[in-house]
Parts: structure tokens; C-alpha cells; sequence
């Protein structure tokens, strides 16, 4: 498929599937910034919208463990295409709602879309980047998420004032469908060049191949790195507008560090994937995952000032970000280029099962009144078994190495 693009529209199709993830920040962001507007707007609390935030996660799980996959079969582009066309008809008709079940039907549809797309977008970014920078290239592509998040924290305000909690949805909506027309026309046809050059050998169902020796093991590695770190992810931007309120933030400044949190997880998912391309995987990792443990830890204390905590948060929030981004370029070291799609999508899958209980955590948390410092204790906790699963990284690393080898 990359052969099919000259050097300038490998650029081009690079900064396009960027977007893609800008789109997905943007669009996870806009369900966080308007709950705390839509008790004012329609009456609804709050806490009810535990399971609006699951759906979105059920939907990105099932998304990417049966259609992603397809696209290591037939080709990225039509995954990719109708993927961010089913994200623009979903997230447009989310200002329809008026009732929690119509939030989480469109919140589920919307994340079936993202699963079927983002996977074939991030292993096709693969194959378009150099050998030897392809973790680098996957995680500044990947950057998207952290800036579209940190871009709707930023606009929200402004958003909200000239079209109401509706634009929140508006937004992400027609960048969609924008990138669903230019993607289409960028991108080229035909399944991956892996599979193309060896048809024979690869498996019906490449999602199985995952669940066998020798590739249960890196797997397994993989899937709890992102289990852990997709927890914190979603706990931490499904309710950090609303947590920061509780410890004396206004709603503004709630919104304006949940923006700039993110923008420093793009640092850090740039710094960490350099290290992984240029360095080695597993310190890296433990570094990161090990400043995020000891950042909410001291927040949790409730000792630092609201300078001292915006910063303590922008490496542990930015680190969960920062890990999403980087942990699906570890695909391109743990597995073959044929298996990237299923790889990533049957991670996401096995990751959400970990990501649905971080809505749901929070949304205990603040129902039992247990206050901000209970909550970023609990942020603390997956951070700090990340550190310990990096331990088996270099025996998972090896597992490619030793197939390649032997082949």
C-alpha cells in the first residue's frame, strides 16, 4: 500500500491520518467538557454519565477486535474512510440527545467507528515511515490525541458561547467528515505489502495468531501495558474537568489544564518513542510510567499549591496521554508488519476491558464523596504496575527477533 504514494503524498497522507487522531482527542474531549454543562442545559447530573463514557470504550473495543483487523486483509484505506465517516454521522447526531441512552447509543456507535479506523491508521503510519524511526513516526502521528484534547480544553469556552454544549460535538463532527473525503482521495488501494508478497502464509483469522505461541507472550506484554495506561487514560480525561472543580479550580481553569496537560503528554509520547527507536524500550517506559506514579502521589496529597499541581499534572496526566501514543508504536518492534492491525486492534480490545472500569472508577469516586486526593491516588496505582510490567519487555522484544531469525 505505501509503495503506492510518492514522497510528497507520503507526507501528505501522514499529516492527514494525524488529523484522524486530532479528530479522536477532540471527540473524546467533547463528552468530558460538556457533562458539567448539561445539568444546567438539560438536567442531567453528572454521575449519570458513567456508562455514556463505557460505551464510547465498548465500542472502540469491539470496533477494533472485528472489523480493524480486516484492513491487514483488504487494505487500510476503506477501514480508514468509512471508519472516520461513521465517527462524523455519530458525533453529529450526539447533539440530538436529550436523554442518557441516546448519549451512550451514539457515544457506542461513534467508538465501533474509531475502532474499526484508528488501528488501520496507526499500523499504515507504520508503513509509511522509516525503518529505523517507525516507533517516532507512530507517536507523532498518534500526537493528535493529546493535541485535540488539549485544543477542545482551549476552545471550549469560546465553543460553548457561540453554539452552546452543541459545538462540543459540532467540532470533531465535520473534522471528520473532511478527512473521510481527503483520505479517501489520498490514500491507495490494496492490502498491506506484507501480505501481498506472502499471500500463503498468512492466517484466515490473523487475530488467533496473537493468542498462540511463541506471540501470546508479547501480546500479553503488549495488552497489559495498554490495559493499565488506557485505565488512567479514560479516568483521568473523563473526569478531570470535573474533579478539578473540587479542589478549587473554576470551570475555566479546569477546562484551560485539562488543555495544557495534554499538550505536555505530546512531549513526553516524543520523548519516550525516541528513546524506544534510539534507546532502549523498557527503561524508557519505566522512566515515564514511574513519573506519572510519583506525580499523582504527591497530588494526592493535596500539599501543592494550583501552580505546583498544574505542573505534577501535566507530566502525569500528559503521561497517560503521552503513553497512548507511544505504546502502539511497541507493535513495530513486537510484531511482524503483517500482524500490526490485529495486533493493535485486538490490544484495544483486551486494553478496554481495563479503560471501561477508569469511568466508572471515577464516577464511584466522586458518588462516595472521597474528595480530589482519593481520586488521583487511584491514578497513582495503574502508573506504578505499568513500571513492573516493563520488566518482561526485553524477553517479549525478543520473541520477534528469534521468529525473524529463524525464518
Amino acid at each position: 500500500m505505501s509503495a503506492g504514494l510518492s514522497g510528497g503524498r507520503r507526507v501528505a497522507a501522514l499529516v492527514l491520518l494525524a488529523l484522524v487522531f486530532v479528530m479522536e482527542g477532540n471527540d473524546i474531549a467533547a463528552m468530558s467538557l460538556a457533562v458539567p454543562r448539561l445539568e444546567g442545559a438539560l438536567g442531567l447530573a453528572p454521575t449519570s454519565f458513567g456508562l455514556v463514557f463505557t460505551a464510547l470504550l465498548i465500542g472502540i473495543g469491539i470496533g477494533g477486535a472485528t472489523l480493524a483487523p480486516l484492513g491487514d486483509r483488504v487494505g487500510r484505506r476503506p477501514l480508514i474512510v468509512f471508519g472516520c465517516l461513521g465517527v462524523a454521522i455519530a458525533t453529529l447526531a450526539t447533539t440530538t440527545a436529550s436523554t442518557i441512552t441516546a448519549f451512550l447509543i451514539w457515544r457506542f456507535l461513534t467508538g465501533l467507528a474509531f475502532g474499526a479506523c484508528l488501528a488501520n491508521v496507526s499500523a499504515l503510519s507504520a508503513e509509511l515511515a522509516p525503518a529505523g524511526l517507525r516507533a517516532t513516526i507512530m507517536a507523532v502521528v498518534s500526537a493528535g490525541i493529546p493535541l485535540g484534547l488539549g485544543a477542545a480544553g482551549f476552545m471550549a469556552p469560546s465553543v460553548v458561547a457561540i453554539a452552546g454544549w452543541h459545538g462540543l460535538f459540532v467540532v470533531p463532527g465535520l473534522l471528520a467528515a473532511a478527512l473521510a473525503l481527503l483520505l479517501g482521495y489520498l490514500l491507495a488501494s490494496g492490502p498491506p505489502e506484507a501480505v501481498t508478497q506472502a499471500k500463503g502464509d498468512a492466517p484466515k483469522v490473523p487475530q488467533i495468531e496473537l493468542f498462540r505461541k511463541p506471540w501470546l507472550f508479547p501480546f500479553a506484554v503488549f495488552a497489559t501495558l495498554l490495559s493499565l495506561n488506557a485505565l488512567n487514560l479514560y479516568l483521568l480525561t473523563s473526569w478531570l474537568p470535573v474533579v478539578l472543580p473540587l479542589a478549587n479550580f473554576t470551570m475555566d481553569q479546569a477546562a484551560f489544564v485539562f488543555g495544557i496537560v495534554q499538550f505536555a503528554g505530546i512531549g513526553i509520547g516524543v520523548a519516550a518513542s525516541l528513546g524506544i527507536d534510539r534507546w532502549r524500550p523498557a527503561p524508557t517506559l519505566m522512566l515515564m510510567f514511574g513519573a506519572m506514579a510519583a506525580c499523582f502521589a504527591i497530588v494526592a496529597l493535596g500539599t501543592s499549591g494550583a501552580t505546583q499541581s498544574t505542573l505534577l499534572l501535566m507530566v502525569g496526566v500528559g503521561g497517560a496521554s503521552g503513553g497512548a501514543m507511544v505504546l502502539p508504536a511497541l507493535c513495530a518492534y513486537l510484531f511482524t508488519a503483517r500482524q500490526l492491525s490485529s495486533a493493535i486492534g485486538m490490544g484495544v480490545l483486551v486494553a478496554r476491558i481495563s479503560a471501561f472500569c477508569g469511568p466508572l472508577l471515577g464516577q464511584a469516586i466522586l458518588s462516595a464523596k472521597a474528595g480530589p486526593g482519593t481520586f488521583f491516588f487511584a491514578a497513582a496505582i495503574p502508573a506504578a504496575l505499568c513500571v513492573l510490567t516493563c520488566f518482561a519487555l526485553p524477553a517479549a522484544l525478543k520473541v520477534r527477533q528469534s521468529e525473524e531469525a529463524s525464518a
